[in-house]
C-alpha cells in the first residue's frame, strides 16, 4: 500500500507545498546565478529513471557555462575551475536540487529514492542491477546520501540504495527525509570533484 499509493500522495503535497513556500528563495537564486555568470539559471540533464527509462532532471546551473555537458563532475580535470562562486554554495547547501521538486511533482522523482544515474554512468547502472534499485523511482535524496554522499565508492553507493529498496517504508523515508536535512545542514559528504572511486584512482598514480 505504502509503495504503490501512499508514497506519491506524500510526493506530490511535499513537492506542491515546497514550490510554493521556496518561491521567494527561487527568485533570490535566480538573480546571484545571472550577475555571477550571466546564461540560464536553469540546468537540465538527462538522467535514467525508473527501469532505467529517460528523463530530464532540472537543477540550478552552479557549473559556468564553459563547462562540458553530461560530464560528472568527479570525472572533470580540475573541477573547481567550473564551478561559480555561487555554485559553490548552492551545491555545498544542496539547494541547487531544489527545482527536481518539479520533477517529483511530475513523478519523475520521489522525494526519496537512489539518486538518478547520469545516463552514461553504466558502472552505478550495472552495479544497482544487483540489488533492484534499478526499478523504484529515484529521489530527490536518499539512504546512500545520508550514509556518505560523494565520498562513497559506486559498490558502496549501489549496495545502500539496495538497501534503500528492501527497508522502503514510510518510517524509513521519513529517517532519510530528516537525516538529509541535517547533512545538508552540515554539508556532509560533499566533495567537490571527487567520489570514492575517483580518490581510489588517484591512489592508484
Amino acid at each position: 500500500m505504502y509503495r504503490r499509493y501512499v508514497k506519491r500522495i506524500i510526493d506530490v503535497i511535499l513537492s506542491l507545498v515546497g514550490l510554493i513556500l521556496a518561491s521567494w528563495l527561487y527568485l533570490l537564486i535566480m538573480i546571484a546565478i545571472e550577475i555571477d555568470d550571466p546564461g540560464p539559471v536553469f540546468f537540465s540533464q538527462k538522467r535514467v529513471g525508473i527501469h532505467k527509462k529517460y528523463f530530464q532532471l532540472y537543477k540550478f546551473r552552479s557549473m559556468k557555462m564553459s563547462t562540458p555537458h553530461d560530464m560528472p563532475t568527479h570525472l572533470l580535470e580540475n573541477p573547481e575551475q567550473y564551478i561559480t562562486r555561487v555554485g559553490k554554495f548552492l551545491r555545498k547547501t544542496s539547494l541547487d536540487e531544489i527545482p527536481q521538486l518539479w520533477n517529483i511533482l511530475r513523478g519523475d522523482m520521489s522525494v526519496i529514492g537512489p539518486r538518478p544515474a547520469l545516463w552514461n554512468q553504466e558502472d552505478l547502472l550495472a552495479e544497482r542491477d544487483k540489488y533492484g534499485a534499478n526499478d523504484v523511482k529515484p529521489g530527490l535524496s536518499g539512504w546512500a546520501q545520508i550514509c556518505g554522499r560523494d565520498e562513497l565508492e559506486i559498490a558502496d553507493k549501489a549496495r545502500l540504495d539496495g538497501e534503500y529498496v528492501q527497508r522502503m517504508s514510510f518510517g524509513f523515508d521519513c529517517r532519510c527525509f530528516f537525516g538529509t536535512a541535517i547533512s545538508a545542514l552540515r554539508g556532509d559528504g560533499v566533495v567537490e570533484g571527487g567520489t570514492g572511486e575517483l580518490h581510489r584512482m588517484e591512489n592508484k598514480k
